[in-house]
């Protein structure tokens, strides 16, 4: 498959870094096509851990080439910070590293906007934004003010700057908060794109010219599609699209030219920040899976709620994002359990349904319909053939693909590559 389409498949952090590291070994390109650095990637690699936030995962592998893409929005100093600490470990990340010219930047006034628009929603309102001014810089993109990559390489820049940062700052002051100074935003961009600035070009036709090649193309997505801006719990999502979707949107390589779409489920549910998780254990249980799973956020270190597999939402992730197969990870986190639960439908006022409410509150008084499953209490770590897990592991697996119609191509059984179990087209 030339090109394939990465997603996660639930409300992220359900394993992609680990999955795009996998895959990276077929693939020639690695693109990140939206969100910005409130995603963080964690990718481990001998005794050695990675959390990526703005490059791609593919930086990781010698020879690969990486593209930001136009989908992005990106804090041009954190990027830098980013690239400078991947180099110091090893990992020369200048050399292989597209930037879109179209992609738009995340200013300090984004940020201050973001923890001001936080702070300001009504209790049981907020969202959980990572506050990195990812919202905000969405938002200045969809009603035309935001400033891009190629602005920032424009003689004309510390003027646009300048005529931005006064219109923040007048909604800064309007919200009793301290504003922004223009020179010095000026002059740590400026100091930034003097390692980027050669990075930035047009990856249009870079991308065409290397789908039209054969090339492998490994498009890379942050979050998950219950936090896509259209098809997640709006509005507890976030401020891009994370279908499959925003792969050619957020990259500028048409459907046509997409061969194939994997879906990144975990073996049971995680979810960051507020907002309705039909799932969600407020028992021992949801305290031990977060524990064994380690389940705290890459970027912001805030622990995950834990909940049961929801083939409800995973079935909405089929519909939106066309997903070809599941990789399946932490299955070893159930390996524990003497008794997991599925949901394989809601209960909504009384009726019982088999589809994701667009609507928060309905989803919200949606109870999990549940069948269980007998645990297999023994460790699956190791296993290098699906044959070789406990037998009610196996069948575990099985009702997933049987609930969600979409067959299990990768299974991942820890953090590390050697950590999984290739099926089907990747064996």
């Amino acid at each position: 498959m030339a090109t394939t389409i990465l997603i996660g498949a639930q409300w992220g952090d359900e394993g992609k870094g680990k999955i795009i590291d996998v895959l990276t070994e077929r693939a020639t390109w690695v693109v990140r096509a939206q969100g910005g650095n409130n995603a963080g990637h964690t990718v481990e690699v001998g005794d050695e851990k990675f959390v990526l936030h703005l490059v791609p995962s593919g930086v990781l592998h010698a020879g690969k080439r990486c593209v930001i893409g136009n989908g992005v929005v990106l804090d041009p100093v954190s990027l830098v910070e980013e690239i400078d600490g991947l180099t110091a470990r090893g990992f020369p990340v200048a050399e292989r590293l597209h930037i879109s010219d179209r992609a738009h930047v995340v200013f300090p006034y984004h940020r201050m906007l973001d923890a001001q628009g936080e702070a300001r929603r009504a209790k049981g309102e907020q969202i959980g934004t990572t506050q990195r001014g990812i919202g905000p810089a969405y938002g200045d993109k969809a009603a035309r003010f935001g400033l891009r990559m190629a602005d920032l390489l424009d003689p004309e820049f510390p003027t646009l700057l300048t005529s931005r940062v006064a219109e923040k700052n007048r909604a800064l002051a309007a919200l009793g908060a301290p504003t922004v100074d223009a020179a010095e935003i000026l002059a740590a961009t400026q100091k930034a794109m003097k390692t980027l600035g050669p990075l930035v070009c047009d990856t249009v036709p870079l991308l065409y010219d290397a789908v039209a090649r054969g090339e492998e193309m490994l498009f890379e997505g942050a979050q998950g599609i219950l936090l896509d801006i259209d098809f997640g719990t709006y509005p507890y999502v976030t401020s891009s699209n994370a279908a499959s979707g925003g792969a050619c949107t957020g990259s500028g390589v048409p459907p046509n030219r997409m061969d194939r779409v994997v879906g990144v489920l975990k073996a049971y549910v995680t979810r960051v920040g507020e907002g309705p998780f039909p799932t969600e254990l407020h028992d021992a249980t949801g305290e031990e899976l977060r524990r064994v799973g380690n389940e705290f956020g890459a970027t912001t270190g805030r622990p995950r709620r834990c909940g049961w597999f929801d083939a409800v939402a995973a079935r909405h992730a089929v519909m939106t994002c066309g997903v070809d197969e599941w990789a399946l990870t932490k299955l070893d986190v159930l390996d524990g359990f003497a008794t997991l639960n599925i949901c394989t439908a809601y209960e909504l006022d009384g009726r019982r349904i088999a589809h994701f409410p667009a609507n928060v509150r309905e989803l919200a008084r949606c109870k999990p319909v549940y069948e269980e499953h007998p645990g297999w209490q023994a460790s699956t770590r190791g296993a290098k053939r699906l044959e070789d897990l406990p037998p009610a592991a196996q069948t575990y697996i099985a009702r997933l693909e049987e609930l969600t119609g979409v067959p299990v191509g990768i299974l991942s059984l820890g953090p590390r590559r050697a950590d999984t179990i290739l099926r089907g087209v990747h064996a």
